[in-house]
């Protein structure tokens, strides 16, 4: 058996309501200002959007961007910005080796025709009938395509050229932690050279507002922190777009790529969320990664949504474990799939800058260790399933 190869994160395109970019991330973080939510547009709920983007810079052509959805054009935008960021964009010998794994959930409604039909159905008698003639109608074809899970990696081989392998996971938080699993074990396997591992999500839709809304309390005003919002909990539902570039240590050091960290240890799981599940969970996955923490120079990056009992059992979790922790849904909302992938990015970030942004809310706790930061393990408890774990670590 060949020795476990080591990875390394060679590239970060993060899109989020933050900004774009790990820098725009990290300033707006350090500034320690109000997060940039947004109260009016889905009101009486609060949502995180994007703020607007010069999708041009990274899908240069209008014909690709009309025909995708903008939980596509964000994907395929950061997507761009990893590639971009490791320096292999455009780079067709790289780019033709290079597996992708995708995280996923499903197409964007289209909302006016929705309604329109919503209001109509009241006027008529035989409303099946008229149900099927009204979609067949007003759908548009090509709506059918852009719902597809398979197309934001497809978009992405089309617009940046990543022709090597390609999986799509789709399962909400879960799927970005596995997605990004799957890719590191490959790669330290000897599987896989080079590998693009994200997801993007646009929670800020009112189909999903009303989806989630029927069975998961939403925050509304006044905004609360993630650690803050009650024992029934809220999501703050959020679009963004997270992508990392992972490759060997020797296929980077051949290339004369930079590392941005190290990614050292993937740990995913899906309990039964019975009382006590989510925490047991995370004790045992850091007990897994545990042996490589250096606590003098570790902290945490906690994925948690708001959502209750998960974020209450994780803090008990995150307590037991005792390191400095910091909690970045309450800067940037949640985006399902993308999550695990955005709070990467901003672990990288930290681990690069040797510094902790200022804590916001009861359940932020510590501080930069003395020495500065060399390790952040970083947390993904899905709002409903899924409990992972990620240890990333600065190379000198």
């Amino acid at each position: 058996m060949s020795a476990r190869q080591e990875v390394w994160i060679t590239g970060v395109g993060l899109v989020s309501a933050l900004g774009e970019g790990l820098d725009q991330h990290w300033d707006k973080l350090m500034a320690g200002g109000p997060p940039p939510y947004d109260a009016t547009t889905f009101a009486p709920y609060i949502t995180f959007p994007v703020p607007p983007i010069n999708f041009d810079s990274q899908i240069p052509k209008k014909g690709d961007q009309r025909q995708m959805e903008a939980w596509q054009r964000i994907g395929v935008y950061a997507a761009g910005l990893a590639l971009t960021d490791a320096g292999i964009a455009k780079n067709t010998d790289i780019l033709d080796k290079t597996d992708m794994i995708v995280a996923a959930g499903g197409g964007e409604r289209d909302v006016a025709v929705d309604a329109a039909i919503l209001t109509d159905l009241r006027k008529v008698e035989k409303r099946d009938a008229f149900v099927n003639e009204r979609l067949m109608s007003d759908l548009r074809p090509t709506l059918f395509l852009a719902q597809l899970p398979n197309l934001l990696a497809g978009n992405i081989s089309l617009v940046h050229g990543v022709v090597g392998s390609s999986r799509t996971f789709m399962g909400e938080e879960a799927s970005g932690a596995d997605a990004l699993r799957v890719a590191h074990a490959r790669i330290a396997a000897g599987q896989s050279d080079i590998s693009l591992v994200g997801g993007a999500y646009n929670g800020t839709r009112w189909d999903l507002v009303l989806l989630f809304r029927l069975g998961t309390p939403l925050l509304e005003p006044p905004f609360r922190p993630v650690w803050d919002r009650g024992p029934q909990g809220a999501l703050a539902l959020a679009a963004m777009g997270a992508f990392v570039v992972i490759e060997s240590r020797a296929h980077a050091e051949k290339r004369g790529a930079t590392p941005i960290a190290r990614l050292s240890d993937v740990q995913s799981n899906r309990n039964p969320r019975k009382a006590g599940d989510t925490t047991a969970t995370l004790l045992q996955e850091w007990d897994a990664i545990a042996g490589g923490v250096d606590r003098t120079g570790a902290v945490v990056i906690s994925g948690a949504s708001g959502v209750e009992p998960a974020t209450a059992e994780e803090h008990q979790a995150l307590a037991r474990i005792g390191l400095p922790v910091r909690a970045t849904a309450t800067y940037i909302g949640n985006g399902m799939e993308a999550q695990f992938l955005a709070n990467i990015a901003i672990g990288c970030q930290a681990v690069r800058k040797g510094q902790l942004f200022p804590p916001c809310g009861t359940g932020d706790f510590g501080d930069t260790p003395p020495g500065g930061i060399r390790q952040a393990v970083v947390t993904n408890v899905g709002h409903w399933r899924g409990e992972g774990l990620a240890l990333i670590e600065r190379v000198d």
